[in-house]
């Protein structure tokens, strides 16, 4: 009974480290500034949390069945991931990047003053594009590993 979890588990894991491990190469393949940062940030492309959270979901869809209770959850939980990776952390993304437009002109204004700025992270959430390729990868982990390991058993 452990292996079906361990195996949505081992696919979520392998669909996330594999996303954060094609960011910096398809950043270089977009002739885009590559950062070391990029293995361990979220944004850029492919969504490492749609990835995760597609292999999950589609590896209990086929472990446990698509009408189980498991798999609903799941479900609900991607959907959710997914919506606040594509718009919500999108939205605050833009409102860091007001923010700190705002701090460097009080900051210039205010040289001598107490004022100092700390920059807030802009690049928070996903595009369209970013999010689909997180989902292709996510649903290619998912259903290859689950297909693959099912009917290993491990004592």
């Amino acid at each position: 009974m452990n292996l079906p979890i361990s195996i949505a588990l081992l696919s979520a894991i392998v669909a996330t480290v594999g996303a954060q491990l094609l960011k910096p190469l398809i950043a270089l393949l977009s002739k885009e500034e590559v950062y070391p940062h990029m293995l361990i940030s979220t944004g850029g492309m492919p969504s490492s949390h749609t990835a995760g959270v597609t292999a999950l979901t589609s590896s209990v869809g086929i472990i446990s069945g698509p009408r189980s209770i498991e798999f609903a959850i799941c479900f609900v939980f991607s959907i959710i991931v997914i919506h606040d990776s594509l718009n919500i952390r999108m939205e605050a993304g833009k409102h860091a990047k007001v923010i700190n437009e705002w701090a460097e002109i009080l900051s210039s204004m205010y040289k001598n003053g107490p004022f100092e700025p700390t920059n807030l992270k802009t690049f928070l959430g996903h595009s369209f594009s970013q999010v689909l390729g997180g989902l292709i990868l996510g649903l290619l982990v998912g259903i290859l590993l689950t297909l693959a390991l099912k009917d290993i058993v491990i004592l």
